[in-house]
């Protein structure tokens, strides 16, 4: 007989999700834009990063591997430069 999962804690995971999507959407778009230096794109990098282990405690692998090549993609593209390294990418 299986456990029925608490729909407290369902909920409180659903919050979160949103609000890591909700955050990282909010800095891939003013990355986009171009208005920041390298140093300000990186700090701001940086900040979601923060924000995400806070959200997700012990999941810096999932966010290096998912999301901090999104992020270097987009700085790359963008006025920030070639090469950026906002973080320690894997294999970079």
């Amino acid at each position: 007989m299986s456990a029925r999962p608490d729909p407290a804690a369902i909920a409180e995971e659903q919050r979160r999700a949103r609000e890591l999507r909700t955050l990282v959407d909010l800095a891939c778009a003013v990355l986009r834009q171009g208005g920041l230096d390298r140093s300000e794109g990186e700090a701001l990098v940086a900040a979601t990063k923060h924000r995400a282990l806070e959200l997700f405690p012990d999941k810096e692998d999932v966010f290096d591997l998912v999301l901090a090549p999104r992020f270097r993609r987009i700085l790359e593209e963008g006025t920030a430069g070639k090469g950026a390294r906002v973080l320690r990418f894997p294999g970079s």
